[in-house]
C-alpha cells in the first residue's frame, strides 16, 4: 500500500509520494524528520498544480477550510484513481472525510495525532521539497492569502453579522451599570437640598428632568411639572418642599447637581435607542430565537456562545445550561444536582412556570431554540417577511405556550391565537363594532333657504331625528311592589345606592370634611360608599364596617326559616325512633314464636 502525502500551499496543490510505507509508524519519524536532508529522500513530489490567480487561491482554501473538495483539488485527486489501494496522508480530518466519500477513488485517508509531526516539517521545508518555489515569495504569499480569507470571513455573510449583536447587549448592560451609579449620585448630591424628594419619586429619568426643570428648592412653588409627573405626585411634591429639612446649596453646588442629572437624562435616551436597535438586529439576523424567547436573552446566549453559527451548533441540553458552568462544574464535583437552567431562566416561559415545571419548560424551550438556532443560521433569507423566517419559532411558542398551561392546570389558548416577533402573545380577533360615520351635512349644496317657503319643516325634522340609536324600553316592574320597604331599611343600614351627581365644588367641600382627597372621595362617592347626612355632611362607611353590615343582614335572613328546619330536624327524630321501636317489636315476637315452637316439640 503506498503513502501519499497533500501539501496544501498558497501557490498550490502538491502530491508527495513517500519511500517507506511504514513512514508514520516509525518512533524516530520526529527527529529523522529534523533533518531537511532526510526529509527530502523520504518524500518525492509527484504532481504539483498550481492556482492561477489570487481569488482562485481564495476560493480554494475557502473551500477546504469548510471541509469540501473544490475542483482543483478533486483534478489532483484523479490521479490516484490507478492505485489500487493507497492511503493518503491530509492535515484536516474534516478534509479527509470528504475524500473518503468520493467515489471511484481506492483512497484511504489518513489524518491525526500521526500526521502533525509530518505536516510540521513539511511546511517549515516545502521550497525544498516542491522546486522553483522561493521562500520569500512563498511568505508573501501566505500573508496575502491569510488576509483575504479575513476579509472573506467577514464579507461572507454581511447580513449575518452577529457581532454587532454582540457588542450592543454588553453595551447595555454596561450603561445600566453606569446609569445606575450616576442616578444614586445624582439623588445623594440634590438629597442635601432636598431629600425628602428621592422618597416621592422612584423614577430616576423623572428625578432628573425635575432637577433640570426646576433648580432650587424655593422655586417649587411657581413650577410647572405636568409635563413631567401626575397631578398628585406634584402637589405631595410641592407640599413637602415648603416644609423641608435640606440644606441651602449655592448656584455653583446647583450647577454640577444639575450637569450630572443631564448625563442621566442623556444616557437614558441613548439606552432607549440602543434597545431598539439591539430589537430590530436581532429580528433581521436570529427572529425564531426572538420569537422564543424574546431579543434580550436571545442576545445574551448569542454573546455567550460567540456567534449565531457556534449557538447553532450546540445542542439543546448544552444551551439549557449556557451561563451556568460555575455551579454545572461545582455540582459534578460535589456530586450534587446540576443546574436546569442558566440564561435561559430569565425568559418569560420560564418565568410563567412555578416549582417543578420551570425545569420540564426550560428544557423543552431549549430543544425548541436549538431547533430555530439552526434555521436562523442555516436557513435561506429569500423571504422578505420577518413573519415568515419566524414561523417556526412563533408556532413552537405557541405549543410551549398550551403545554405549560396543561402542566399549570389552565385552560389552552384559543384557537387563532398568534404570538409577535416581540413574544407577546395576541389572541383571536374579537367581533367589535366600530363607530359609524355620521352623515356631514356640510357637504351638501343646498341651503335652507333655497326651499323657500318649506323653511320650518326640516328644523322640526332635525329635531325629530335626534333619537338615539338604541331604544331603552323602561317597563314597570309589577312583582316588586315591597322594594320601598326594603329600600328603606338599606338607606338605614348602610350606604345609599342612589348616588345623586354633584358639582366639583360640591367634591371639593365633602372631600374637605370627610378628610379625604377629592379623587378618593369621588370614587368612593360613586361606588356607594359615602351617604350625606340631613345636615349635608358625608357619613364614609370604611371597609371594616360594610363588612359587619353584610354579615347582619346574612345573619338576619337564616332566622325566618330556622323554625321550618327545627321542625323538619324534630320529625325525622320521630320517625327514626318509631322505626327503632318497631324494629324493636318485631324482634321480640320472633324470639317467643321460637319458645313456643321449641316447648310444643
Amino acid at each position: 500500500m503506498s503513502l501519499f502525502v497533500l501539501a496544501e500551499t498558497p501557490a498550490g496543490y502538491g502530491l508527495l509520494k513517500a519511500s517507506d510505507k511504514k513512514m508514520l509508524k516509525n518512533a524516530d519519524l520526529a527527529a529523522e524528520l529534523g533533518k531537511p536532508e532526510r526529509l527530502v529522500e523520504m518524500l518525492k513530489l509527484k504532481k504539483f498544480v498550481k492556482f492561477d490567480s489570487a481569488a482562485m487561491a481564495l476560493e480554494e482554501a475557502a473551500a477546504v477550510s469548510q471541509g469540501q473538495i473544490p475542483p482543483l483539488l478533486n483534478s489532483l485527486l484523479e490521479d490516484l484513481q490507478a492505485e489500487k489501494k493507497a492511503s493518503l496522508a491530509v492535515a484536516d480530518l474534516k478534509l479527509g472525510t470528504a475524500i473518503s466519500n468520493l467515489p471511484k477513488l481506492n483512497v484511504t485517508p489518513v489524518a491525526g495525532s500521526n500526521t502533525m509531526d509530518l505536516f510540521r516539517a513539511v511546511r517549515e521545508h516545502v521550497s525544498s521539497l516542491i522546486p522553483g518555489l522561493d521562500q520569500d515569495v512563498l511568505d508573501r504569499m501566505t500573508l496575502g492569502l491569510s488576509h483575504s480569507m479575513s476579509r472573506h470571513k467577514l464579507k461572507f455573510s454581511p447580513d449575518k453579522v452577529d457581532s454587532m449583536i454582540i457588542q450592543a447587549i454588553k453595551m447595555l448592560d454596561d450603561i445600566d451599570k453606569e446609569l445606575n451609579v450616576y442616578a444614586m449620585r445624582t439623588k445623594e448630591w440634590y438629597g442635601w437640598h432636598f431629600p425628602e424628594m428621592a422618597k416621592a419619586l422612584n423614577d430616576n429619568l423623572a428625578y432628573a428632568r425635575v432637577v433640570r426643570h426646576v433648580g432650587m428648592r424655593d422655586n417649587f412653588k411657581d413650577a410647572d411639572l405636568s409635563e413631567i409627573l401626575p397631578e398628585d405626585v406634584e402637589v405631595a411634591l410641592k407640599a413637602s418642599a415648603e416644609l423641608s429639612m435640606g440644606v441651602e446649596i449655592t448656584e455653583d453646588d446647583l450647577k454640577n447637581a444639575v450637569e450630572l442629572a443631564d448625563q442621566v437624562i442623556k444616557f437614558t435616551e441613548y439606552r432607549a435607542q440602543l434597545t431598539s436597535y439591539l430589537e430590530s438586529r436581532m429580528r433581521a439576523i436570529a427572529p425564531n430565537l426572538t420569537a422564543l424567547v424574546g431579543y434580550l436573552v436571545g442576545a445574551r446566549l448569542i454573546s455567550h456562545a460567540g456567534s449565531v453559527l457556534s449557538l447553532a451548533k450546540a445542542p439543546g441540553s448544552t444551551i439549557q445550561i449556557l451561563g451556568a458552568e460555575k455551579a454545572l462544574f461545582r455540582a459534578l464535583k460535589t456530586k450534587k444536582d446540576t443546574p436546569k437552567y442558566g440564561i435561559m431562566y430569565h425568559s418569560s416561559l420560564v418565568g410563567q412556570a412555578t416549582g417543578k415545571n420551570k425545569g420540564k419548560i426550560a428544557r423543552m424551550l431549549s430543544a425548541k431554540v436549538a431547533l430555530g438556532l439552526r434555521v436562523d443560521a442555516l436557513g435561506d433569507d429569500d423571504e422578505e417577511d420577518e413573519e415568515q423566517r419566524a414561523i417556526l419559532g412563533l408556532t413552537s411558542r405557541i405549543k410551549l405556550e398550551n403545554h405549560l398551561r396543561r402542566l399549570e392546570g389552565k385552560a389552552p389558548l384559543p384557537k387563532g391565537t398568534n404570538v409577535t416577533p416581540s413574544g407577546e402573545i395576541v389572541t383571536a380577533g374579537q367581533f367589535t363594532l366600530k363607530e359609524a360615520s355620521r352623515y356631514g351635512v356640510d357637504v351638501d349644496g343646498v341651503t335652507d333657504h333655497v326651499m323657500g317657503d318649506a323653511d320650518e319643516e326640516p328644523a322640526a325634522k332635525s329635531k325629530k331625528s335626534k333619537k338615539p340609536r338604541i331604544e331603552v324600553v323602561e317597563e314597570d316592574d309589577v312583582d316588586m311592589e315591597d322594594a320601598p320597604e326594603d329600600s328603606d331599611d338599606e338607606s338605614a343600614d348602610g350606604p345609599a345606592k342612589s348616588v345623586k351627581k354633584l358639582s366639583s365644588e360640591e367634591y371639593e367641600r365633602l372631600a374637605e370634611l370627610s378628610g379625604l382627597s377629592v379623587k378618593k372621595f369621588k370614587r368612593k362617592y360613586e361606588r356607594g360608599d359615602v351617604q350625606l347626612n340631613d345636615d349635608g355632611t358625608p357619613k364614609v362607611f370604611s371597609k371594616k364596617e360594610l363588612k359587619k353590615l353584610r354579615k347582619s343582614d346574612e345573619a338576619a335572613t337564616p332566622v325566618k326559616n330556622s323554625d321550618k328546619a327545627v321542625d323538619a330536624s324534630s320529625e325525622k327524630k320521630k320517625k327514626r325512633k318509631a322505626d327503632e321501636n318497631g324494629e324493636a317489636e318485631s324482634k321480640k315476637d320472633r324470639k317467643q314464636k321460637k319458645k313456643r315452637e321449641s316447648l310444643g316439640a
